[in-house]
């Protein structure tokens, strides 16, 4: 397993990030999702919390110069599941969901995101009621954007303390180059704010934008949620 901390702390540039898992205790689902930026339109947003999930946002809207792809719903609860994305495929997923179809389904009808040269891969993410889940990413073949590779990744009955990490980039570079491999198992241990000061507190310090956290109670369905933004 990799050290968490050690491995943000460490790369200056991992893009977006998902992480999923088990609280320490086993009782509760675990779900991670942060955004970072280079350039000052990525750098100008904030999580703004919804009635089902979240939104990203303007913190400045005067500055804000293109809001494709970087505008979107990252979290949206479907029943008993909660969806994570890097991008507008939460909604693909959603509405997938909605009518009985998978997962999987959703995301064979998207690709990655059309900003060559980087091609940014799709990652997504899905928990469901048992505290089971699904991680993917969707990304050029080595940066030929005629050709997309979809991973998918399932995960059920998740070890206590044990998290799976999925991210954008394997660090900084022009173009960026995409993650590679599979999600990477992590340790945790302690509460939500335990988790949430984990991941804040070891993203580049330039480069975090915004970190979404939420505990699920498996057995009550209750969530506990966190949001911090660089932009207070």
């Amino acid at each position: 397993m990799i050290d968490l901390a050690k491995e943000l702390r460490e790369n200056s540039y991992p893009g977006r990030g998902i992480v999923i898992g088990r609280s320490e205790d086993g009782k509760k689902a675990v779900v991670g999702y942060f955004i970072m930026g280079r350039s000052e339109n990525s750098r100008n947003r904030v999580f703004v919390e919804e009635p089902d999930g979240i939104r990203t946002e303007a913190f400045d809207p005067s500055k804000m110069v293109d809001p494709s792809l970087i505008i979107y719903h990252p979290v949206r609860k479907v029943g008993d599941r909660l969806i994570v994305t890097n991008g507008d495929q939460t909604d693909t997923v959603a509405e997938f969901i909605r009518e009985g179809k998978s997962f999987e389904d959703a995301l064979r009808t998207r690709t990655f995101e059309p900003d060559g040269p980087n091609w940014t891969p799709r990652i997504s993410g899905m928990v469901e009621r048992n505290g089971d889940y699904r991680l993917s990413i969707l990304k050029s073949a080595d940066g030929d954007e005629s050709s997309t590779q979809r991973f998918f990744f399932e995960y059920t009955d998740p070890r206590p303390g044990v998290v799976h990490f999925i991210h954008t980039y394997e660090g900084d570079g022009n173009p960026i180059p995409s993650f590679k491999g599979e999600p990477d198992a992590a340790k945790i241990t302690g509460c939500i704010n335990c988790f949430t000061k984990l991941l804040w507190d070891n993203l580049n310090p330039d480069n975090k934008v915004s970190l979404y956290t939420a505990f699920i109670d498996l057995e009550t369905g209750e969530m506990e949620t966190r949001i911090l933004n660089k932009n207070a």
